[in-house]
């Protein structure tokens, strides 16, 4: 007859729990290859960017309905069209970029005065 069987599961301990999650800033991040390249990085090549970048600050914005499904209808879009996937906050991210750099080459001539001084 076997002996006693043990029910308890096996769970991680406090080594595994309280690992460093963040890499010195002092060390250089290695670059990863694109998925899907097929080659590993080597013989002098540099690996293609995924475009895909930590970000450090979080901020939350709020959309209409309409404004959300405009921006999920140009996700899909960039998608079918063009064959660039990216999420929505990288959508968002460029067009922030993009207001800003307007701003500071065109000041009070910038499409982001122009549309936020017909809002007031």
């Amino acid at each position: 007859m076997p002996g006693p069987v043990n029910r308890r599961a096996a769970l991680p301990g406090a080594s595994e729990l309280f690992r460093p999650t963040r890499e010195s800033r002092q060390a250089e991040p290695t670059p990863e290859p694109s998925a899907g390249s097929g080659e590993p990085p080597g013989d002098g090549q540099k690996p293609a960017h995924t475009g895909r970048v930590r970000h450090t600050q979080k901020i939350t914005v709020y959309f209409s309905d309409d404004e959300l499904i405009a921006l999920e209808d140009a996700n899909l879009s960039l998608r079918r069209s063009h064959g660039i996937r990216v999420d929505r906050g990288r959508i968002v991210r460029v067009a922030v970029a993009r207001a800003i750099a307007d701003l500071d080459a065109n000041g009070a001539d910038s499409f982001l005065v122009s549309e936020l001084s017909e809002e007031q």
